[in-house]
């Protein structure tokens, strides 16, 4: 079987990839995700996570021509908006009172590169609404949410004390945390990374 790299230092992605029982190995790739996203600004937040994962892998790929490379990335869209992670925890108060009693868009994005080129990439969207959570409750929240606040773009971790955030979700739960992994297993199975 051939081997299989994924091309992200995200702690969640390893996870997934690890409960699911796939051998990989991990290389982050070094993209300048805000200068892709500054040239490409006319697209959809969706299209720049199938972007970035596709940038992400086809770096790592050029290294390792030989391995499958898995990148992935995840974009968030609140009223339209791309939105970045935070750079700074005092900030997560103000994007999370932004949230509150709102909808938003979660857009994953992967893609699978062998010796440069692109085999197969899914982009997969999930809609979460943010309950109208108290006063009370966001002070509780950033004060034990921690590095979830800067972690993701969101400013939380849904797979954590962020799933507190939430009255209904619509997406499958590994896509709403960053790699959709039904998908995947058919591509890995078919390119011949997994037995089929």
């Amino acid at each position: 079987m051939s081997r299989l790299i994924l091309a992200s230092g995200s702690q969640i992605r390893r996870q997934i990839l690890q409960d699911a029982g796939i051998g990989f190995a991990t290389i982050k790739s070094d993209v300048d995700e805000d200068q892709l996203k500054a040239e490409h600004s006319g697209l959809s937040p969706a299209e720049i996570a199938l972007l970035l994962a596709n940038a992400k892998a086809g770096q790592v790929s050029a290294q390792h021509p030989d391995a499958f490379v898995l990148g992935a990335d995840q974009t968030m869209e609140l009223d339209g908006q791309l939105l970045d992670k935070l750079p700074r925890r005092d900030l997560a108060r103000e994007r999370l009172q932004a949230m509150r009693g709102q909808p938003h868009q979660l857009h994953a994005g992967l893609a699978l590169v062998r010796g440069g080129q692109p085999v197969w990439q899914h982009q997969q969207s999930s809609t979460l609404w943010v309950r109208a959570f108290s006063d009370d409750f966001l002070d509780h929240y950033l004060a034990k949410a921690g590095d979830e606040l800067t972690a993701s773009v969101g400013a939380y971790a849904f797979e954590g004390l962020g799933a507190q955030l939430f009255e209904r979700v619509d997406g499958e739960f590994h896509a709403v945390l960053g790699l959709p992994l039904v998908p995947l297993l058919g591509a890995l199975r078919q390119q011949g990374v997994l037995l089929s």
